[in-house]
């Protein structure tokens, strides 16, 4: 594994992204590397739970985009990776013509490797310091219990231009109301504001977050392992039939279409001219 490393102690497999010099950046092969990880913890015995984590200074920082927007993207960290000609087909030149379906593909596969967490028979605890940003949600949203750092950041910033959350976990984390608030604005909010709006667990200061985590993930991999996959199917099979699948579909093709409106372009321009922190930069600049 490139981006990951899976590990066993005991009854939970650890599965921690370990990408820290791009802020843990996914890359095309992440996705697949976690559903690999995941497959692997759920078909040990001996694995009660999943442990998700980062390594470095943030849990992670969303999709390792700066070269897709620079418009030197080959395969989003894969140089010669057999995705490239999808890949460069949904960074396509605005003038030119473009295929959704293409970015359906692309997208969709990611998805799915994200959505390993929620299927999984085990259930998956994750740990967020720093920060949790844009694609990085995907996976922490889709983890069953969610521990983050108080003074974490946490949020979708990419609902301003260039983006739609494929998963689309917000409202089943958070209500309408909350969720609206979030991807209306793209405002990120600290760990203890997830917590107190229901959207982690638990949100300890963060010198306190490792032993935090750990002890609930102890008690949780106390249980034996055919009443934690029964009890993790039966909340879930709540959630799919509340129309889960449906609304990821809206939402993995409102994510191409966001890179290809007029704003989407200007954005990726503004990235290929002055940079990617520049176009970030003017992006988030009326919010302050």
């Amino acid at each position: 594994m490139s981006t990951l490393t899976y590990t066993v102690d005991g009854p939970v497999a650890r599965i921690t992204l370990d990408r820290p010099e791009r802020g843990n950046g996914i890359t095309m092969a992440m996705p697949r590397e976690l559903a690999d990880a995941v497959e692997q913890a759920d078909l040990d015995p001996a694995v009660h739970a999943i442990a998700l984590a980062g390594n470095g200074k943030g849990f992670c920082g969303g999709y390792d985009l700066v070269d897709a927007a620079e418009g030197q993207m080959t395969g989003i960290g894969e140089p010669g990776s057999p995705l490239d000609p999808m890949v460069q087909a949904a960074n396509h030149d605005p003038r030119g013509t473009w295929d959704p379906m293409v970015d359906w593909q692309m997208m969709r596969r990611n998805v799915r490797g994200f959505m390993s967490l929620f299927k999984a028979d085990k259930p998956v605890l994750c740990k967020v310091h720093g920060f949790c940003v844009a694609g990085g949600t995907d996976m922490a949203l889709c983890s069953d219990l969610l521990v983050i750092a108080a003074d974490a950041r946490i949020g979708y910033p990419p609902a301003r231009v260039w983006g739609s959350p494929t998963t689309s976990m917000w409202l089943s984390r958070l209500g309408p109301q909350r969720a609206k608030r979030l991807l209306l604005t793209g405002d990120l909010i600290t760990g203890a504001e997830a917590a107190d709006w229901g959207l982690a667990i638990e949100a300890p200061e963060p010198d306190a977050l490792e032993n935090r985590f750990e002890e609930l993930l102890r008690r949780v991999a106390a249980l034996p392992v055919n009443q934690l996959v029964m009890m993790k199917l039966l909340v879930n099979q709540q959630l799919e039939a509340q129309g889960l699948g449906p609304t990821q579909a809206i939402g993995t093709l409102l994510d191409g279409i966001a890179r290809h409106t007029p704003e989407g372009f200007a954005f990726q321009q503004k990235a290929m001219s002055e940079g990617w922190q520049a176009a970030v930069a003017e992006r988030d600049g009326p919010f302050a």
